[in-house]
């Protein structure tokens, strides 16, 4: 069974700066647990972790930003949530999470709720450099069974746009994962429409090579204005990944302290394309495949964040786009992650 998860499901942001901002977030997420099924205990455990987020945002940065992603584990949904700030971090995580430390005053509840309250769980902070929060939870309290991968990614539109034209798309089935990744050119909803179609092509075809992806998605993005793709199949017996990318998406494998580039070769999908080529590159158990748009600097180096690396794709894919978003054009990050045997 594939499990397919994309950025054409729902990604919800919210500036958090006062607490009518939580209030906002708390009922979306409310609105979202409804339309995936949860049950009224369920969507109470949502709101109670989105609002001991954003108030923690609050009392201890100031300010931040709450987003909200739908979760696809073998066909059984959840909700992500990433709080995130630049406010002076935690000297002292472990300490933190511990119920009745407190650093504002308060009773020392809420980080540590945020813990128990979820399925999944994980915090990165430094002191003086922010802190960034991520829970899941399942829909159904039994956690589903998880697939070989695990997948952060976020987008964001150019501020005064509704539409992001920058998307992204993974499918995971038993024997690899096909990772899509989509700048439509421009912006808007004319990028974001060139941005679905290619996302489209990896819904009809989830366990396709790389090369065969792209190919089919130039014939499909003929009738839109096209975009740079890149697309990657990881080989789970193979321990390897194969990519193909047109366009400026930058890709690259990390595995501890090594980083290979990914290159993608010029041209755009849907209107200027030369014979694509593939390329293949190690990508054990436990390594990253990292892709993202222009919108995003080139010049990060994961070895500034000392631990970054062991935490969830999310959180690293969060901090990308807090520090190296150039904010003249839409951004999007995907980061996707081997897991270590069958989760």
């Amino acid at each position: 069974m594939e499990t397919l998860i994309s950025s054409l499901d729902t990604q919800l942001s919210f500036a958090i700066t006062h607490a009518s901002d939580i209030a906002a977030a708390r009922r979306a997420g409310q609105r979202l647990a409804g339309e995936l099924g949860f049950d009224e205990t369920r969507a109470g455990q949502l709101a109670l972790i989105v609002t001991e987020a954003g108030t923690n945002l609050l009392k201890h940065a100031g300010e931040g930003t709450i987003y909200l992603n739908v979760a696809q584990a073998e066909g059984v949904p959840g909700v992500d949530v990433l709080a995130v700030d630049k406010g002076p971090g935690i000297l002292d995580v472990d300490a933190c999470l511990r119920d009745g430390m407190s650093t504002a005053g308060t009773a020392g509840t809420g980080l540590g709720a945020l813990r128990r309250l979820s399925n999944e769980f994980d915090v990165y902070s430094r002191p003086g450099d922010g802190a960034l929060f991520f829970m899941r939870l399942w829909r159904d309290e039994a956690a589903p069974e998880l697939c070989r991968v695990e997948v952060g990614a976020l987008t964001v539109p150019l501020a005064g746009e509704d539409a992001c034209g920058d998307g992204w798309g993974v499918a995971c089935d038993g024997q690899g994962a096909t990772l899509l990744a989509a700048d439509g050119l421009g912006h808007g909803p004319e990028a974001a429409a060139a941005a679905h179609a290619a996302i489209v092509e990896l819904q009809h075809r989830p366990t396709s090579e790389p090369a065969q992806l792209v190919d089919a998605s130039h014939q499909a993005l003929r009738v839109t204005r096209g975009a740079a793709l890149a697309a990657a199949r990881i080989d789970f017996a193979g321990d390897s990944v194969r990519f193909a990318g047109i366009g400026n998406i930058n890709a690259c494998v990390i595995d501890g302290e090594v980083r290979r580039a990914l290159i993608s070769h010029n041209g755009i999908v849907g209107h200027n394309m030369r014979k694509v080529q593939e390329f293949s590159a190690p990508c054990p158990a436990g390594a990253i495949v990292v892709m993202h748009s222009d919108g995003i600097q080139t010049q990060w180096d994961l070895d500034k964040y000392p631990g970054l690396f062991g935490h969830s794709p999310a959180l690293i894919a969060a901090v990308l786009m807090r520090d190296y978003i150039r904010r003249r054009d839409d951004a999007m990050v995907l980061v996707v992650r081997r897991r270590e045997g069958r989760a």
